[in-house]
C-alpha cells in the first residue's frame, strides 16, 4: 500500500499517492564540479526525478552550494558518520539529507541535525543497510536478518518521532533480494512514512538489473514503495535511471517514452532480427511519446501476436509488413522495414496520434500476410495452439456428458471428475 504520509524533496512529492519517484546517485567526486554537473545533466535527461551526491568532506560542501543552484532536479546530500557535514549540507541548501542515525554519533547529534532540518524545512531519508546495523542487533541479525532490519528501521523511526521530526522517508536495503522483499513488506505494515526502495550493491548492469527488477518489481506490484534507486556497478548513472524506468513502465506505474515489444525468435526467423531490434530500440530513444512498438521475427505470428501495439513490423526473408493497431499499413522490402516504420510513426505523431491507412497498400500488406500464413498452414504456431486450446476449453464447458469415474484413470482417487 502506498505511504499515507507525503514529503517533498524539492518540488518532487514522495508518498501519499504521488507517482513513484526515480532517483540515482552521481558516481563522480562531488568536489569536481564540472564532472558532477555533467552527470546530473545526463541523469536528468534520462528521467531521474531526484539525484543524490556523496558529501564526505568539507570541499564537497563547497561544491554542493553551487550544485543545488545549478541542478535541474532536486539534490540529496549523502552523509555518513559526520553530523557536522549534515548541518553544513542543510545550510548549503540541499533539498534532502540522507542519514543513517546508527552511525552519526548518538541521539544528541541526530537531534541537532533534526532541529536544523525542522527549522529549514529540509526532509531526510533515514536509512537502514544490512551491512551497517547497530551493534545491539548483530545477534538478532544472525538469527533473523529480516527482523533485525525491520527492528532497526522502527527504532530509527521512533527516534525521529521522539525528536519531533516527521519530515522523512525511510529505507531498508539489503544485498539479499528475498530479505529486502520480506523486510519492506513488514515495514510497510508498521510505519506510515514514504518508503525508498533499492537492492544495495546489486551488481553489474546485467545481474544488478535482474536482481533489482525482481526485488523492487515484487514490492511495487504489492503497492509498496514511493521512490526507487537501482544500484549498479557502473560509472554511468543514467543507466540506473533507464532500468528504473523500465521497471515502472513494465508495471504500468508510470509512462515515459516508448515501450518496445520484441519476439524471442525461433526457427522461423528469416532476417537479421538482432540488428533490427537494436536499431529500433536505439532510434526510439529520441521519442518522448509513450508509444508501443513491436518487432516480430516472422509474419506467421506477426500482427496477431502484437495486435495491441501502436506500431510494428513483421518480417520474412525478402519482404515484411509494417502495421498499426493490428492492421497492415504496407508491405515493403525487408531492408526498408525500419525506415518505413519510423516514417509511419512520425506521420502519426504529426497528425496528433492519428494513423491514416492507404486502402490499396493496406490490402496488399494484408494479402501478403495471408499468403505467408497459407504457406505455413501446417505449422503449429503459438497463436494456433492458443486458438486450439481455447476452442477445446469452450467445447468442454458446453459438453453436458460427465466422465464415468469407473472408466477414468482417476478412479479411486479422493476427488471426482463430476
Amino acid at each position: 500500500m502506498p505511504a499515507k504520509r507525503q514529503i517533498f524533496v524539492g518540488r518532487v512529492p514522495v508518498g501519499g499517492g504521488a507517482p513513484v519517484a526515480v532517483q540515482t546517485m552521481t558516481k563522480t567526486e562531488t568536489a569536481n564540479l564540472d564532472a558532477t554537473m555533467e552527470q546530473i545533466g545526463k541523469v536528468a535527461e534520462a528521467g531521474a526525478d531526484i539525484v543524490r551526491v556523496a558529501v564526505p568532506r568539507d570541499k564537497d560542501i563547497e561544491a554542493l552550494k553551487t550544485i543545488v543552484k545549478r541542478s535541474p532536479i532536486p539534490i540529496i546530500a549523502d552523509i555518513h558518520f559526520n553530523h557536522t557535514l549534515a548541518l553544513k549540507a542543510i545550510e548549503a541548501g540541499a533539498d534532502c539529507i540522507r542519514l543513517n542515525p546508527g552511525n552519526i554519533g548518538g541521539r544528541d547529534k541526530v537531534a541537532e541535525v533534526a532541529d536544523l532540518a525542522n527549522r529549514r524545512g529540509t526532509p531526510m531519508r533515514i536509512g537502514v543497510n544490512s551491512g551497517s546495523l547497530p551493534k545491539h542487533l548483530h545477534e538478532l541479525e544472525r538469527e533473523d536478518p529480516v527482523e533485525a532490519l525491520v527492528t532497526a528501521a522502527v527504532e530509527f523511526t521512533d527516534l525521529m518521532e521522539s525528536l519531533d521530526f516527521t519530515n522523512f522517508k525511510i529505507s531498508i536495503k539489503s544485498t539479499n533480494v528475498p530479505n529486502t522483499i520480506a523486510a519492506n513488506r513488514l515495514l510497510a505494515e508498521k510505519v506510515p512514512y514514504p518508503i525508498h526502495l533499492g537492492i544495495t550493491e546489486a551488481g553489474t548492469k546485467w545481474s544488478g538489473s535482474l536482481k533489482s527488477a525482481v526485488g523492487l518489481g515484487t514490492l511495487l506490484a504489492d503497492g509498496i514503495g514511493d521512490t526507487i534507486r537501482i544500484s549498479l556497478s557502473t560509472f554511468h548513472a543514467e543507466e540506473e535511471v533507464k532500468v528504473a524506468w523500465e521497471i515502472l513502465k513494465a508495471l504500468q506505474l508510470r509512462e515515459r517514452g516508448p515501450v518496445l515489444i520484441a519476439c524471442p525468435t525461433c526457427g522461423r526467423l528469416q532476417f537479421d532480427m538482432d540488428a533490427v531490434v537494436a536499431e529500433v530500440e536505439q532510434r526510439l530513444e529520441a521519442y518522448e511519446e509513450p508509444i508501443e512498438v513491436a518487432v516480430l521475427g516472422c509474419a506467421v505470428n506477426g500482427i496477431g501476436e502484437a495486435k495491441n501495439a501502436d506500431f510494428g513490423i513483421a518480417g520474412a526473408k525478402n519482404e515484411g509488413v509494417v502495421f498499426a493497431g493490428g492492421k497492415a499499413l504496407k508491405k515493403v522490402p525487408t531492408g526498408q522495414l525500419v525506415d518505413t516504420l519510423f516514417e509511419q510513426i512520425d506521420l502519426s505523431l504529426d497528425r496528433g496520434g492519428r494513423v491514416e491507412f492507404d486502402e490499396r497498400e493496406s490490402a496488399e500488406g494484408a494479402a501478403w500476410v495471408a499468403k505467408i500464413e497459407e504457406e505455413n498452414a501446417g505449422d503449429l504456431t503459438p497463436e494456433k495452439i492458443a486458438r486450439l486450446e481455447h476452442e477445446a476449453s469452450q467445447k468442454a464447458e458446453n459438453d453436458e456428458l460427465l466422465v464415468d469415474e469407473q472408466e477414468s484413470p482417476t478412479a479411486g482417487r479422493r476427488f471426482t471428475r463430476a
